[in-house]
């Protein structure tokens, strides 16, 4: 069983996908996961971190299950990326239109209007 989209940010999960077959259309490449964990975890919950990664393997028929992403979002999440990762996979998501700046700077910068938390990823109008 899949973790639900969020109700409060309609859209955000087809967006982020969305951004992220954009930015890696032959996948993310096993260096960038922890990188890339650490640039989402900066807009998005762990709810919608885990349902991404379910609708990205389900699309790349996978075969995971939704205890094995939940596993593989754990084991990433406890290493810290490398500045030059987490700039790479920026400069990668940033050229699809995700905004990528940390949630501290100034939000009218951030595409989007800021949702309740200030994460800047309402879905379009």
């Amino acid at each position: 069983m899949s973790v639900a989209e969020p109700e409060r940010r309609p859209g955000v999960i087809s967006r982020v996908v969305s951004w992220l077959r954009a930015g890696y259309p032959g996948g993310v490449p096993t260096g960038d996961y922890v990188a890339l964990l650490g640039v989402l975890r900066r807009r998005l919950s762990e709810a919608e971190i885990q349902a991404i990664a379910e609708e990205l393997a389900a699309q790349r028929d996978l075969g995971l299950t939704s205890e094995r992403v939940r596993e593989l979002i754990r084991e990433h999440s406890l290493l810290d990326p490398h500045e030059e990762d987490v700039a790479r996979v920026s400069e990668v998501l940033a050229s699809t239109g995700y905004p990528v700046e940390d949630e501290d700077e100034d939000e009218d910068e951030a595409e989007g209007e800021p949702d309740e938390a200030g994460r800047g990823l309402s879905p379009d109008p």
